[in-house]
């Protein structure tokens, strides 16, 4: 069993954003604090985007508290120059982020601390901060006749370019910022694509603007708040309608059809007669915080979520979640790395020091 104060679990933009901060108020690595990170090397979830993902096709990636990413290629794939990125970041602040570390489960401890159970041993620990994003959980919906289909089905973490759809008619399921980016990237290899949604989706034409983004993170935090599992951020902006996209439109890319019935061995159906056939499905339905290892600590609300005030979990005031539901995005990762340690600190000048 090994002390500390705080164990961060993850390394991605938020855990490594709240190391940072940890830093800063004089925790020292290794000896205050440590990271555990499950993956095998730097990059948090980039590091498992596909090929095709170039830097220059992110939206929205921002720079990591203390440094900045500056004269990367835009035709690099973004899984390379993120991972990079966060490397250096590691090195260069001396976090000594340990992986590949599976944390499997946080108990009560002795003495009002937590146990962190890992693959690695086992961690006593004053406060946790959660990392762990939502890579980990792909959301697969299930639909009628799903099991029966014989071409193939995957869902946007398993996605690894256009290329490997080429000559086939392929469904991509999903109203979200991966669907569209998926279809406009298969269409030019596929002999057909299709696009499923069970809502229209909303175009936003002109720039996302301040106030709209602070609507949706407001409408996230209300969520969570209520204990109820958050949406992303993106669910409730809306797709940007820039030239990309319109050209897609303007092809026929993107017409959208309602959400089938049910799947064939061949394809899907609607209940008004419609059929599609199709070699592949591709499911970019989204993906799920994966928090199933604060799951002894019973956290979560009837609703289904962890009721949150900021950061901190309402029902255990030692435990905050970074990159849950309005810190999702790169920004508000940062954001809540801060907002988490700063509730760490306050929490550790009133708890008992570790005993020698």
């Amino acid at each position: 069993m090994r002390d500390v104060d705080v164990v961060v679990v993850g390394a991605g933009q938020a855990g490594l954003s709240a190391a940072y901060h940890l830093r800063r108020v004089g925790l020292t690595p290794g000896r205050d604090f440590v990271v555990l990170d499950h993956a095998p090397r730097p990059g948090g979830a980039w590091q498992f985007r596909w090929p095709s993902l170039t830097y220059g096709k992110v939206h929205g990636m921002h720079a990591l508290p203390g440094m900045e990413l500056t004269g990367a290629d835009g035709s690099r794939p973004s899984s390379e120059v993120i991972g990079e990125y966060f490397a250096a970041y590691e090195e260069r602040f001396g976090l000594g982020v340990r992986r590949p570390v599976d944390v499997t489960a946080v108990r009560e401890g002795e003495g009002g601390r937590l146990l962190v159970e890992t693959s690695e041993g086992n961690w006593s620990a004053r406060a946790l901060i959660s990392a762990t994003g939502t890579w980990d959980r792909p959301f697969w919906p299930r639909y009628a006749g799903q099991e029966t289909f014989l071409g193939r089905q995957l869902h946007t973490a398993g996605y690894r370019g256009p290329e490997e759809f080429a000559g086939q008619r392929v469904i991509v399921v999903g109203g979200g910022a991966s669907g569209t980016q998926h279809l406009m990237e298969i269409a030019p290899y596929a002999a057909e694509t299709f696009w499923v949604t069970r809502r229209p989706p909303v175009f936003v034409d002109g720039d996302f603007g301040e106030a709209a983004g602070r609507e949706a993170v407001a409408r996230v935090e209300d969520r969570v708040r209520r204990g109820l599992p958050p949406e992303s951020v993106v669910s409730v902006t809306g797709l940007p309608l820039n030239d990309a996209v319109r050209r897609a439109r303007a092809e026929g890319v993107l017409d959208r059809l309602p959400m089938f019935d049910r799947i064939t061995p061949t394809g899907a159906v609607w209940d008004d007669g419609r059929t599609v056939e199709a070699e592949a499905i591709l499911w970019a339905t989204g993906f799920r915080a994966a928090i199933d290892h604060l799951a002894p600590l019973r956290l979560r609300e009837p609703g289904g979520g962890i009721r949150m005030d900021g950061t901190r979990a309402v029902r255990d005031e030692r435990v905050h979640l970074v990159g849950y539901g309005p810190s999702a995005s790169t920004i508000g990762a940062n954001r809540a790395g801060r907002a988490a340690v700063r509730g760490i600190e306050r929490l550790l000048d009133r708890a008992p020091a570790l005993t020698p």
